[in-house]
């Protein structure tokens, strides 16, 4: 399997488009850590404040959304990320319409990244918690913003015409989760604490978790193991799609 060349090349600009916050954490938290520590941008959007999430019933769904915003920019602090955009759609019921396609254009076009990292449209019948009905829908509409929408000056006139948002060509995007079907790998060994503690960040949903450490080594080891990386190394996968 190919292993990332991202370290080795010209500084990029990576968005990471994703439907929860915690997402990237779990699924890119050490690729992130990397990729910044190689002095690349790396921008998170989150479509969803992630205010169905949590297992306080006394936390207002308001009030969780403001916590899971909060945790988010705490987690990308220690994985070396300072831009955030929150589009605030509804946990849970996430699904691929015009309107949302258009504010991930939007995000496309203001931040022009060379790389965008999302989740897989494709439904995983061997995994439940992989295949998140928000995870699919996301991934499919970042698809969509990229392929035609950001590029296409006529789609969604109104971020020309009235935002001066011009079109933009995504090179590149990685869908992450792909287990078997991946063809590409981060090394994340170097970062993999930064990853755990970028996690336990998200204490409305990590803190109640045993040997969440152990967990996520288990499942980087899985997947270096996939790429044959080697005895005691981790990593995480990636499908790489040129979408030039």
């Amino acid at each position: 399997m190919e292993p990332d060349q991202t370290a080795q090349a010209d500084h990029l600009t990576i968005l990471m488009m994703v439907a929860h916050p915690d997402d990237i954490d779990f699924g890119n938290g050490g690729s992130v850590a990397t990729w910044t520590g190689a002095g690349h941008r790396v921008v998170y959007c989150l479509i969803t404040d992630g205010d169905a999430g949590g297992f306080d019933e006394e936390v207002s769904r308001t009030d969780m959304a403001t916590i899971r915003r909060d945790e988010q920019r705490a987690a990308g602090a220690i994985l070396g990320v300072d831009e955030f955009h929150f589009l605030g759609w509804p946990d849970g019921r996430l699904y691929v319409t015009h309107e949302l396609r258009r504010d991930l254009a939007r995000v496309i076009r203001q931040v022009r990244p060379d790389r965008v990292v999302t989740q897989s449209p494709t439904r995983n019948l061997r995994s439940m918690y992989g295949s998140h009905p928000d995870h699919t829908a996301a991934g499919e509409a970042v698809m969509c913003a990229v392929y035609p929408d950001a590029r296409n000056p006529f789609a969604h006139p109104e971020l020309l015409d009235e935002e001066g948002l011009a079109a933009h060509t995504v090179s590149e995007v990685w869908i992450s989760h792909m287990g078997e079907g991946a063809d590409h790998y981060v090394d994340t060994t170097d970062a993999f604490e930064r990853k755990v503690d970028a996690l336990r960040a998200h204490k409305s949903q990590t803190a109640h978790m045993e040997d969440l450490s152990g967990r996520m080594w288990a499942w980087g080891r899985s997947q270096a193991k996939a790429a044959e990386f080697g005895k005691d190394r981790l990593a995480e996968g990636y499908l790489v799609l040129d979408t030039r």
